[in-house]
């Protein structure tokens, strides 16, 4: 497993630009939005954290279509489907990889980004911690509809289809979240761990549902 883990971060750097390519539409979708509100400091920081978390979450499905892709293209992924560990563990370490490669520097970049936004030292903080809890939901979600959509011609279209709307719930309350610590009379703590839950909720469920997909497509 240690190193399938290795072997995965390796490839989800190299492969497609992996992290430089969604750093860098990450903040391409979070700058051109000053351009399109107006150089208001004041609605930019009250916009920040909805618009850092849209542009995570776009960003975050960049390479989602490549977590099994390259398993497939190369063979790998018939021995993947025939070792002895069981399939929803390898699953569920490609997914950590994947997360580690694309999904941990969005987080990094994210103050930088909510500088850009006029946005808080308290709304930077809470945004950033939002997104490093809530950004593992997407990609274990996201490994759903990369193992539907792995057998067919041009499936990356699909597996953003696929996991955009079982996002939504990750997106609102990462952004709840960051307004709540920004907000005196909304509670913090309640979406936090709403948020958690449905991240641990879906590093269970997602593993196991792209395991059975996956076994669907060899046979």
């Amino acid at each position: 497993m240690i190193a399938l883990l290795l072997r995965d971060l390796k490839l989800s750097v190299r492969a497609g630009g992996g992290a430089l390519i969604g750093v860098l539409f990450f903040m391409t979708v979070v700058a051109v939005i000053p351009f399109g509100v107006g150089p208001d400091l004041n609605l930019l920081s009250r916009i920040g954290p909805a618009i850092v978390w849209i542009g995570a979450l776009l960003s975050a499905l960049l390479g989602l279509d490549r977590l099994f892709q390259t398993d497939r293209d190369d063979g790998s992924l018939d021995l993947l489907l025939m070792q002895e560990h069981p399939l929803v563990l390898t699953v569920f370490v490609k997914c950590v990889a994947h997360w580690l490669g694309n999904g941990l520097p969005l987080v990094i970049a994210s103050p930088l980004l909510g500088l850009f936004m006029n946005m808080s030292e308290v709304a930077i903080g809470a945004t950033m911690l939002t997104l490093l809890v809530g950004t593992p939901a997407l990609t274990f979600i996201g490994a759903v509809g990369a193992a539907v959509a792995v057998a067919l011609p041009r499936g990356g279209l699909l597996v953003s289809i696929l996991v955009l709307p079982l996002a939504i719930p990750v997106l609102i309350f990462g952004v709840s979240v960051s307004y709540a610590a920004v907000e005196d009379p909304a509670p913090f703590m309640p979406p936090f761990l709403i948020l958690l839950a449905i991240t641990m909720f879906f590093a269970v469920l997602g593993p196991l549902g792209a395991a059975l997909a996956l076994r669907s497509a060899s046979d």
